[in-house]
Order: C-alpha cells, then structure tokens, then sequence
C-alpha cells in the first residue's frame, strides 16, 4: 500500500521540472499563487499523477485542490480505492 507520505513525496519530484519560480514546496504551497501555474501546466501534471498511480482524477475534483498537501490527500484516497 502507499502511503500518503510517498504520494506526498513523489508529487513534489513530479513538481520539481514545472516549478519554474523555483518556490519553495511545502504542504501550503498553492498551484496558482505561489508556483504560478496555468491550466495547461496543472493538466500536465494531473496527467504524470494518473500515470504515476495509474487512476483518474475527476475534472470536477481538481477545483478544489489548491494545495499540493490537497493533492497529496485526493491522490492517497484515489490510490487506496
């Protein structure tokens, strides 16, 4: 079984090549405002993490993750299905 802490751990070296702030990556850090993303850029990596874990996250779920510790909490129940 994987733990959060792997997933959580895994999801910021998927994170590492599209930081291209360089911010730093902690629970809090938010796609949008801190790392500044764009939806294509998040769907990009939306897409490593399926692969990764080999599951689908709902398009109306990712709304509500703005935080890489959010995505490491969706990404863990998604897994343990």
């Amino acid at each position: 079984m994987t733990s959060r802490a792997q997933v959580y751990a895994r999801i910021i070296e998927l994170i590492e090549p599209l930081n291209l702030k360089k911010a730093p990556l902690a629970e809090t850090t938010t796609f949008a405002g801190d790392l500044e993303m764009d939806s294509l850029t998040v769907m990009d990596l939306v897409a490593s993490m399926e692969d990764e874990w080999d599951i689908v996250m709902p398009l109306n779920m990712l709304p509500d993750l703005e935080t890489i510790g959010q995505v490491a909490d969706a990404v863990t129940k998604l897994v343990a299905k």
